[in-house]
């Protein structure tokens, strides 16, 4: 496995908690329950990616301006989260929200496998790419269970 393999992993498990947030049939118990597996999901991710890729990348010229480009979404997506992090969840305003959580992590997972990825496979070696995924798998680990 490399470390392609292993976001991406995450990433399938992120669109799919995404969808299932706005489902407009999902009782509030549910809704709460998708939510806070999805902010677990985008926050370990997030740790264990900034750790295990975009550190590396930070490290190699060309790997930089990526590299800060995808951190920014990462906040971005973060403040998101924070502001959805309220009592009721039933609400149009918070379905709306919600969706743009949605839309921001989209776009950010998309644009990381049809660019940034493409990029770091060029600057990082088979050897790395394979220790990286070791090291993001066992990181995104350990932050699911102390999150979650």
């Amino acid at each position: 496995m490399n470390i392609f393999t292993a976001l991406r992993e995450s990433h399938d498990l992120q669109r799919a908690l995404c969808r299932r947030l706005v489902t407009k049939q999902l009782v509030q118990a549910a809704r709460e329950a998708t939510f806070l597996q999805l902010a677990v999901e985008l926050a370990a991710h997030a740790a264990a990616e900034e750790r295990f890729l975009y550190a590396p990348l930070l490290m190699v010229d060309a790997g930089l301006s990526a590299s800060r480009h995808a951190l920014a979404e990462h906040h971005e997506a973060e403040e998101l989260v924070e502001a959805l992090k309220v009592r009721d969840k039933t609400g149009a305003a918070w379905l709306k929200q919600a969706r743009e959580l949605g839309t921001c992590v989209r776009h950010h997972l998309d644009e990381e496998e049809q660019g940034f990825f493409q990029l770091a496979g060029r600057l990082l070696t088979a050897t790395q790419k394979a220790r990286l995924a070791k090291r993001y798998l066992a990181d995104v680990a350990r932050m699911r269970k102390m999150l979650g």
